[in-house]
């Protein structure tokens, strides 16, 4: 999961996997999204190979990249564990509110 978190650390990687999810893309077109080099588009999507965020199918000449959202179902899963928390700490501040609409 390690390699999952540094790949959306960034954000210009989650903009691009943004890009990923409505359709797959060469490096050029996703790199007509953004204004930075070709080879710092090419080392953010080398970086979401590596968490398997995105997937790299070889058409010829033209290396095309899907997007794979299934390591995000493990995030998803861990970050869920803290609802509860937030769930706790929002029941209290709408005590705090209401008690303050009662005074």
């Amino acid at each position: 999961m390690q390699t999952v978190f540094r790949a959306i650390s960034d954000p210009t990687r989650r903009q691009i996997l943004g890009l990923l999810a409505d359709q797959a893309m060469t490096i050029g077109e996703v790199t007509d999204h953004f204004e930075i080099t070709r080879p710092a588009i090419a080392k953010h999507l080398h970086i979401l190979e590596e968490g398997n965020l995105i997937r790299v199918e070889i058409r010829g000449r033209e290396r095309l990249n899907h997007f794979n959202p299934d390591p995000l179902k493990n995030v998803s899963d861990w970050v869920a564990i803290f609802d509860r928390f937030w769930d706790a700490k929002l029941d209290n501040l709408k005590n705090a509110l209401e008690r303050d609409d009662d005074s």
